[in-house]
């Protein structure tokens, strides 16, 4: 990280103004070589005005805002040129500063930057991610406490427990004589582990939440062909999305809308009508909605209530006993034909035409999903599946533990697994890391960032 870096921070096109970010140790002075201002002079957290040149030639009428290391998000001295907006005139800077010493960032590299230098963690650096990719209020506001050092301050805690644990037998098996340090049994290694597993379940619970938020909930209409599918998309997304005819088969391939709900994303999936058909296109599109049934968080299937049930209505309402349900009886302004006592649970009637029932189906997704509890939290969640699974494999690893104590095993070989889990909560926070694993990380971000 010798070098100096230096990156559009900007959307591309034609806008008021556009940034570009300089960061490293001759930042200043490679900035300093092309304009007008004696930046050499100037204050830390300044802004200066004047102009851009190429050699002789003036390119552009600019404001530069100087930031001296280590209080910069890098650590790293930082320029940023804010200069009029467009294509042209962007470009011919950066093309100016690259020919005068700096390289062209990689996607992300201010914030791994910001990462090596100890300004920010792993949390707090995908935090930022998820707020540039933020799609409503309540994923920005899990970001921000991510960003803010929230749920890292959590993992750290833990992390503090387990070294001092560790310490703790550490100094009973080397040093057996000190009276003043507190003897450790398998009692209280039982009792300080059971705490530690407390907060760590907490944490996976909590995390549902957190991958609604971020996410959002995918939900997936099923029913057989006709049976208002489409319809009901439309009704929910307000706009007509899909086509709606009276012809069976309409919908021949998935149709996708979102909509913010109580600042939830539902990511709202119309599938084919599910039924056996000799037409090849047809039955791609039947093959798919069998498995979006698989894929979805939240399953709405669709029954008529002008038809009797069908054996296939049986099957599909088997497949989807076991994942988050429900189940609707569409045009009930028609007659009707369908046996409800054959149901053996919940549903709703409703009549999409005359938009009846629609209400209880979304107070039905608030409880299910316990949006009023999530919207009323301090949105402290992880939401990352990486995260959660390392989470996932320290339980195991205190399983094990508590496994290994009923067989008496070695105290050492107990404080071998302890460090284990240490470790693997220091690599959600980053405080143990992989370059490889860096690199994958930090070129999902956009350039400049």
């Amino acid at each position: 990280m010798d070098d100096t870096i230096a990156a559009i921070s900007t959307s591309s096109g034609v806008g008021a103004i556009s940034i570009i970010r300089i960061s490293g140790k001759n930042s200043i002075e490679i900035v300093n070589n092309i304009t007008n201002i004696d930046l050499l002079k100037k204050e830390s957290h300044t802004i200066n005005y004047g102009f851009i040149y190429d050699k002789e030639i003036m390119i552009d009428e600019v404001l530069i805002t100087i930031m001296k290391a280590p209080k910069t998000f890098t650590k790293e001295d930082v320029v940023e040129i804010n200069c009029h907006g467009g294509v042209a005139v962007t470009n011919k800077i950066l093309e100016i500063l690259l020919e005068n010493g700096c390289r062209l960032a990689e996607p992300g590299e201010f914030s791994k930057r910001a990462f090596l230098n100890g300004r920010i963690d792993l949390l707090e650096a995908e935090g930022i991610m998820d707020m540039l990719n933020a799609k409503n209020e309540s994923a920005r506001r899990l970001a921000m406490n991510n960003i803010n050092g929230n749920l890292s301050t959590k993992i750290r805690n833990i992390r503090e427990k387990l070294i001092q644990m560790s310490a703790n037998i550490s100094v009973n098996i080397d040093y057996p004589e000190y009276d003043d340090v507190k003897e450790v049994t398998n009692d209280n290694i039982l009792a300080e582990l059971n705490e530690v597993e407390i907060k760590i379940n907490e944490l996976i619970k909590e995390s549902k939440n957190g991958q609604i938020i971020k996410n959002g909930i995918n939900t997936v209409i099923i029913g057989k062909p006709n049976v208002g599918k489409s319809s009901l998309l439309n009704l929910l997304l307000d706009e007509d999305k899909a086509i709606v005819t009276d012809i069976p088969g309409t919908t021949r391939d998935i149709v996708e809308g979102n909509i913010n709900f109580d600042g939830i994303l539902l990511n709202i999936i119309d599938t084919a009508g599910i039924r056996e058909t000799e037409d090849i296109v047809e039955s791609i599109g039947v093959k798919k909605s069998l498995e979006y049934i698989d894929k979805g968080d939240l399953i709405i299937y669709l029954l008529n209530n002008n038809d009797e049930l069908t054996n296939e209505d049986y099957e599909i309402l088997e497949k989807i006993k076991n994942k988050n349900h429900i189940i609707l009886i569409n045009k009930i302004d028609l007659d009707n034909k369908l046996d409800k006592s054959k149901i053996n649970e919940e549903y709703i009637e409703i009549s999409v035409k005359e938009k009846i029932g629609l209400e209880k189906l979304k107070n039905t997704i608030r409880k299910m999903y316990e949006l009023e509890k999530i919207e009323n939290s301090d949105y402290t969640y992880l939401s990352n599946v990486k995260d959660i699974n390392n989470l996932k494999e320290c339980l195991n690893l205190i399983k094990s533990i508590k496994e290994n104590i009923e067989n008496d095993m070695p105290i050492d070989i107990i404080d071998i697994d302890i460090k284990h889990i240490w470790e693997i909560l220091g690599l959600i926070t980053g405080d143990t890391y992989d370059e490889e694993f860096l690199d994958e990380l930090f070129s999902r971000f956009c350039l400049g960032k």
